[in-house]
């Protein structure tokens, strides 16, 4: 079973972010910029020496160049650099990069800019960092959010799903968005996955392991591609519009969605069976119903009635004093007959399966009316829609119940309905 999910994502404009400094902040910082412009390379070497030596990845530490003042003084506007902090700030929440790492490195840079820019433009360079570390925050709060959000998603949609079909998709839905995905699918197999993607992979187009990717089309149109598997029979596939490897915290975030999409696939897996089963022994129930019903309306039935005719036989010959007991025998036979057809309604109420189940009710209510001096009212909104065969049974069922029920345990008067429907 395949189902993909494609989500369209929309960046949303940040108020935050065009109002986060003044028009003097900004023209002061825009000058700070143009002085710092001509010393940006070899800033920016020094920068990236002392990261090194710090220990910083070669991806951490590019990231880490681009929201840095000299990167800011080749962007365009302030606007737009910082843009590219919370670009930034998103792909270092990912790589679970600390907050305070982030800002020591940053302190770092400002002091290498000082000293370039020889004391001067210390308010700027101030404002432009605590803007700057006042979006990464922002940013990482917002990561963070997203993936319990995720998370939060995965168990909504399992309560809310109606079926394994659907709970795919709703999985699918959820995690196309969790991980910014161009378009998702989750695939279920009856059979073991096979062995080449019973591990994670990632695939770039064109690469080593395309062929795994589940659809031609899928392979032409996303530069990247994620295969996770969720259990030795799913698998989940994400496709991105550029090369996205994924980081640690991705690929753990990954692993966790996994655990839960598995167990609650099993759940539902669990439950369709039980249901099946279920309605399996409805079926067989009704059936042995039916089969005890024919039996006892054929044998016991006809048993009774030659008994009944019999003793009325008798009766005409028998002398007198003998008449009165052997009417009372014939009269309690003819009372078991009656009760025995009415059990035998009950085991397998034909009349159901012959006139439909709207017509049934009415003759069992009406039946319960003659039977206990009651009266009764009938309304039915929704019954001349079509029903299938065993939920009239169980309606019917249920009806016959509770009409049982109050008949036994009620005690109720004959306080007559102001109206009744027939």
């Amino acid at each position: 079973m395949r189902t993909t999910v494609k989500v369209a994502l929309h960046l949303r404009r940040s108020p935050f972010v065009t109002g986060l400094l003044t028009a003097d902040g900004r023209r002061h910082v825009r000058l700070m910029l143009r002085h710092l412009a001509p010393h940006a390379d070899r800033l920016e070497q020094r920068f990236r020496a002392w990261l090194s030596k710090a220990g910083y990845e070669a991806a951490h530490s590019d990231t880490l160049l681009s929201i840095t003042p000299a990167a800011a003084s080749r962007c365009p506007s302030v606007n737009a650099f910082l843009k590219q902090v919370r670009s930034g700030g998103r792909r270092l929440a990912k790589w679970n990069l600390s907050l305070t790492k982030i800002n020591r490195a940053l302190r770092r840079f400002d002091q290498l800019s000082g000293t370039v820019l020889e004391g001067r433009f210390a308010p700027a360079r101030e404002q432009l960092l605590l803007a700057t570390n006042f979006l990464l925050n922002r940013t990482f709060y917002e990561v963070r959010e997203a993936e319990s959000q995720a998370f939060f998603g995965l168990h909504r949609a399992e309560a809310e799903a109606s079926d394994l079909n659907d709970l795919v998709v709703r999985f699918a839905r959820v995690l196309v968005k969790a991980f910014g995905a161009d378009a998702g699918r989750l695939i279920l197999k009856e059979e073991p996955l096979p062995s080449e993607i019973s591990h994670p992979l990632y695939i770039e187009r064109g690469g080593p392991g395309q062929g795994w990717i589940a659809g031609v089309r899928w392979r032409d149109r996303h530069a990247s591609c994620w295969s996770y598997p969720f259990g030795s029979s799913a698998v989940l596939q994400l496709g991105f519009t550029t090369a996205n490897p994924w980081s640690t915290r991705e690929e753990t975030l990954l692993a966790a969605a996994a655990a839960i999409c598995r167990k609650a696939i099993e759940r539902t897996r669990m439950a369709q069976q039980i249901r099946r089963l279920q309605a399996e022994s409805l079926r067989a129930e009704e059936e042995e119903r039916r089969r005890i019903g024919r039996d006892l309306h054929d044998e016991a039935g006809q048993a009774l009635a030659l008994l009944r005719l019999q003793l009325e036989m008798i009766e005409r010959d028998a002398p007198g004093r003998l008449r009165p007991r052997l009417a009372a025998v014939r009269e309690l036979a003819g009372r078991t007959t009656v009760e025995l057809r009415r059990i035998v309604a009950r085991l397998s109420p034909s009349v159901l399966e012959r006139l439909g189940l709207e017509t049934a009710l009415r003759l069992l209510i009406r039946r319960f009316r003659y039977a206990h001096g009651a009266r009764t009212q009938y309304r039915a909104s929704c019954l001349r829609e079509h029903l299938p065969r065993p939920a009239q049974g169980v309606i019917y069922r249920v009806a016959q119940e509770c009409l049982q029920n109050v008949a036994k345990h009620s005690g109720a008067t004959r306080k007559p309905f102001p109206k009744v429907y027939r």
